[in-house]
């Protein structure tokens, strides 16, 4: 997206909220009235976050744009007649139980919202056992829910688009938030893999082969970059080898394995979270423990952001590079900006009561 387009998209009015009842105060709800630049309902006072409104598709549209032109964008799929969006395949998994206490066989299936990618149901399901009840997405229950809510919460739309974003005033600051988004996108941003400990080789030989088959095809109009993806495939090649084994697994004597985050041993037998940007044969985490260095949330979709040996959300990655609004929830990318007492910032036209705009320095009824 360039400046010009998200600036014209900008200017198009917002659509009505939609009436979606508030999860924390419940009845006393009328419906989700989206404040005019808070993320917050006028109804309730509530956060938008608290009425998760949308669905499905706008969940897997939203998480599509973030892991676009990222090293993960291979979790994504070309939208047809989109215009180069991408969507989300996110995997869900379907288990089906047969029910035995019957004469005639019946079964009793369940549906999981998202599962990890590329695992057999076993393993998937001896993953979701590891995580505690109340954070398995499985369809229509509180984990479900949850879920939800972190998406909007780790990985707001607003911290990666600029449609989403009501504070950017000028095409300086929404072409310095495109530049931070294509940055974090390039050097920070990845999503966990689970596989069994020691299994690291594989998933960095699969890798691999991953990088090298989307060089290949983004060179193909190119004959010029092509030969210098090959030669750089080459050298890629030689180093799985010399560092990986020709099995898959690790190349090691060392039979116990750590977890990165409690340094307590990860059984052989139970799945573990490795994450490319860490290193496949350096780190891996128990399920439990692949969480926020900042909020210690589990990291919702396995989406992780990398920075200084660290694990982060999406949000407090973000808040560690650039100030956020104290009343908009905005990134601030314009020069000046209001610091308060108890440190938190704010964009100058937000430092006030948002029901009635009165200077926050200045008492007011609210």
């Amino acid at each position: 997206m360039d400046v010009s387009s998200a600036m014209e998209k900008m200017s198009v009015k917002q659509r009505a909220g939609v009436a979606v009842q508030c999860h924390a105060c419940k009845e006393s709800c009328s419906g989700f009235q989206p404040h005019s630049w808070r993320k917050a309902c006028i109804a309730c006072g509530c956060s938008t976050v608290d009425h998760a409104p949308g669905g499905d598709a706008e969940d897997d549209q939203q998480m599509g744009r973030l892991l676009a032109d990222s090293p993960c964008s291979h979790l994504t799929a070309k939208v047809k007649g989109g215009g180069g969006l991408r969507m989300y395949k996110r995997n869900r998994m379907i288990v089906t139980n047969p029910v035995v206490s019957r004469k005639d066989p019946t079964f009793n299936t369940t549906t999981y919202d998202w599962a990890p990618a590329g695992l057999n149901q076993t393993l998937a399901m001896q993953y979701m056992e590891l995580i505690p009840e109340s954070r398995r997405p499985l369809s229509g229950t509180v984990g479900a829910l949850e879920r939800r809510r972190q998406l909007f919460s780790q990985l707001p739309a607003y911290d990666q688009d600029p449609m989403k974003c009501q504070s950017l005033a000028s095409e300086e600051e929404i072409s310095s938030m495109l530049l931070f988004v294509k940055s974090y996108k390039q050097e920070v941003l990845g999503v966990g893999e689970v596989a069994l400990p020691g299994e690291g080789g594989a998933l960095r030989e699969a890798a691999i082969q991953r990088t090298a088959k989307e060089a290949k095809d983004r060179s193909n109009s190119d004959k010029k970059g092509a030969l210098e993806q090959q030669h750089h495939g080459s050298t890629d090649s030689s180093t799985a080898t010399a560092t990986g084994s020709t099995n898959g697994t690790d190349d090691n004597t060392k039979t116990v394995h750590l977890c990165t985050g409690c340094q307590g041993e990860v059984a052989k037998e139970n799945p573990a979270v490795y994450a490319e940007r860490a290193g496949y044969h350096s780190a891996l985490w128990h399920p439990t423990c692949f969480v926020c260095s900042e909020c210690g949330q589990g990291l919702v979709d396995l989406v992780y952001f990398w920075s200084n040996k660290k694990l982060f959300c999406g949000r407090h990655y973000c808040q560690t590079v650039r100030p956020r609004c104290s009343g908009c929830d905005e990134l601030i990318f314009c020069q000046s900006f209001h610091t308060a007492k108890d440190g938190g910032t704010w964009h100058p036209h937000h430092y006030c009561c948002w029901k009635c705009g009165q200077n926050l320095d200045t008492p007011c009824q609210h």
